[in-house]
């Protein structure tokens, strides 16, 4: 890293985000390399560390490290499998398989599923509505380790129209999450707002500051599975997401004392013996159940994926434990064992 550097906000700067200030100015080379110096803590507006969020005054002294840069090699398509659920001219519906980075970074620059997709589609046939080059394709994105289904557009016109639903809080996501701890009560809301880490740059928190986002996640219990001599019990609960955050269901469910199990960074609460993982090398997170409109045809489609081996072996060990399935419960899994194939106003798949 080089030394650091000084931009003095004009009047041109008043009222932008912090990053896209940062790329515009040519200060740095994209929007995403400007985001990671500040989740980084090392860009300064006014001698204090700023989030990419941040707006930008007139007069601001905005300090920031001068990285120099090392040009990457010419994206490319590679022959990554993909499970396409749904495609069409505009749009696709695909379960992302654990392990897959939904767009290059400095730590992965090939095998990603930009990569993936450029191969699939070609790069004449993907949005990029972002403006950056290994965005194409994105509306939203997985963790790495977080499988099931995500949307990916073809078009600009359906890339802005999938990013707005995603933003209204049109799109219905649901995702299966097996928690430590029995839940007493069939449903709860968390609504509480999201930030970087004070502690760790490579954290996010609940946190009542100035650069905390809302983030609300609904969660229903499926089952619960009695506790034993080296853990708490656990629930089987489906997460709907009214935001999306990074890591929101992660850090969510961690505050309310109920982490993830596999979880590997938010662990407060978390059962110290390894055996409270039920073998599993990642968190128990899939997203199961999609929803939105066609942004052509405006039909609702609606999709259910079933929980890929991994997850499924680790419920397979609690069924002993099982105090049985709550009527929500049968009913997610049923849409799980249903076919595959996108549904019209959810009819087949019981959603209407």
């Amino acid at each position: 890293m080089s030394a650091l550097r000084m931009h003095a906000a004009s009047a041109a700067d008043d009222g932008l985000r912090l990053d896209v200030m940062l790329s515009e100015r040519g200060l740095y080379p994209s929007r995403s390399a400007a985001a990671k110096a500040c989740a980084e803590g090392a860009v300064l507006v006014n001698g204090q560390a700023a989030g990419k969020n941040a707006t930008v005054r007139q007069g601001d002294a905005v300090v920031y490290p001068a990285y120099e840069q090392v040009e990457p090699g010419p994206l490319r398509g590679e022959p990554i499998p993909l499970d396409i659920r749904y495609e069409d001219d505009e749009m696709l519906v695909l379960s992302k398989q654990v392990g897959l980075v939904c767009h290059p970074s400095e730590d992965h620059r090939e095998g990603t599923l930009v990569n993936a997709l450029l191969h699939h589609c070609g790069p004449e046939h993907l949005c990029n509505v972002q403006g950056e080059r290994d965005r194409m394709g994105i509306v939203h994105r997985l963790d790495m380790d977080t499988s099931g289904l995500m949307l990916a557009a073809k078009t600009d016109e359906a890339g802005e129209d999938l990013m707005n639903q995603i933003r209204e809080r049109s799109v219905d996501r649901h995702y299966l999450a097996l928690v430590h701890g029995v839940i007493a009560h069939d449903t709860g809301m968390v609504d509480a707002p999201i930030a970087r880490s004070a502690r760790d740059r490579k954290r996010m928190a609940v946190r009542d500051v100035d650069s905390a986002r809302d983030a609300v996640t609904t969660f229903t219990v499926l089952e619960r599975f009695e506790a034993e001599r080296f853990d708490d019990g656990y629930t089987l609960v489906d997460c709907k997401l009214f935001t999306g955050r990074t890591h929101q269901i992660r850090v969510h469910m961690e505050y309310v004392r109920h982490p993830l199990v596999g979880e590997p960074v938010y662990t407060a609460c978390m059962p110290k013996r390894p055996e409270a993982n039920l073998g599993l090398g990642r968190q128990f997170l899939h997203s199961y159940r999609l929803g939105f409109t066609h942004p052509r045809t405006q039909q609702h489609l609606q999709l259910a994926d079933s929980l890929p081996a991994d997850l499924r072996a680790a419920l397979d060990c609690l069924q002993q434990r099982s105090r049985g399935r709550t009527a929500e419960g049968e009913r997610a899994f049923a849409l799980m064992a249903a076919s595959p194939t996108p549904c019209v106003e959810g009819e087949a798949l019981g959603l209407a």
